[in-house]
């Protein structure tokens, strides 16, 4: 069995808002491609044009329906690894391949260690492992760590590569042990949530729910358009067969 540290210096993690989640997956290719040569390298991708598709994603969305009295509407919902404060994942570990990091929360493994048990897959609840049968270890989102500790890069892109591809800024990076930071004011504000809490992992990453839907729609100052005018001569013939 892993130990866990007794603390962490900082809670290192994601705050997703699943208002404003669209489910583009740009999230999703973005960290295929920057992790492809990174921490973890490589992504296997196994047969990606066949029928027998395999390989590592650290990020997948999913996409869910979610009826309400006002109508139905899509919620897109990022998964990877929550980086929990005590993760399962680590503590079952025979080998000591899973672990956490002291300075900064973040939960990697250490695929020289690693055998390929598959017990910290087994364990995880959130389905955040990823077992690469091309190299037979398991392999798992690192908050891109070869990232944002990256001194060549300019500062405001030292986050993750998801954070960094989101069109809309539905992902958000920081330290949610520390309540100052302005990730975790947006969690306070936007009342955000841990997934499955009751099981007692505590995880780090938050979710942001997505807010009510009024029923009202938008008002529109713009006039109303001006009818078109019939036109004379051959375009008005084609504009006449078209209209029928």
């Amino acid at each position: 069995m892993t130990c866990l540290p007794a603390r962490t210096d900082k809670k290192l993690g994601l705050v997703i808002d699943l208002d404003t989640c669209v489910g583009c997956q740009a999230c999703v290719t973005a960290c295929k491609e920057w992790n492809t040569g990174g921490h973890m390298a490589p992504l296997t991708d196994i047969d990606p044009y066949g029928g027998h598709v395999d390989g590592v994603w650290f990020n997948r969305v999913h996409a869910y329906e979610h009826t309400t009295e006002l109508g139905g509407r899509t919620v897109n919902f990022p998964r990877s690894c929550l980086h929990c404060e005590t993760p399962a994942c680590v503590t079952v570990c025979p080998t000591g391949a899973s672990y956490k990091r002291a300075s900064d929360g973040i939960v990697l493994v250490d695929e020289d260690k690693c055998i390929g048990c598959k017990l910290c897959s087994w364990a995880c609840p959130y389905g955040a492992r990823e077992f690469d049968t091309d190299v037979g270890v398991m392999k798992k989102c690192t908050l891109c760590v070869d990232r944002i500790y990256n001194d060549n890069l300019a500062e405001e892109d030292r986050v993750p590569a998801c954070v960094a591809a989101c069109p809309t800024s539905a992902r958000h990076f920081g330290d949610l042990g520390d309540p100052a930071s302005a990730i975790s004011q947006l969690v306070e504000a936007r009342g955000g949530v841990a997934l499955m809490p009751e099981l007692g992992y505590k995880p780090t990453n938050k979710y942001l729910p997505p807010r009510a839907r009024t029923g009202r729609a938008a008002k529109v100052d713009a006039p109303a358009l001006e009818p078109i005018r019939a036109e004379g001569g051959f375009l008005g013939w084609i504009d006449r067969m078209l209209s029928n």
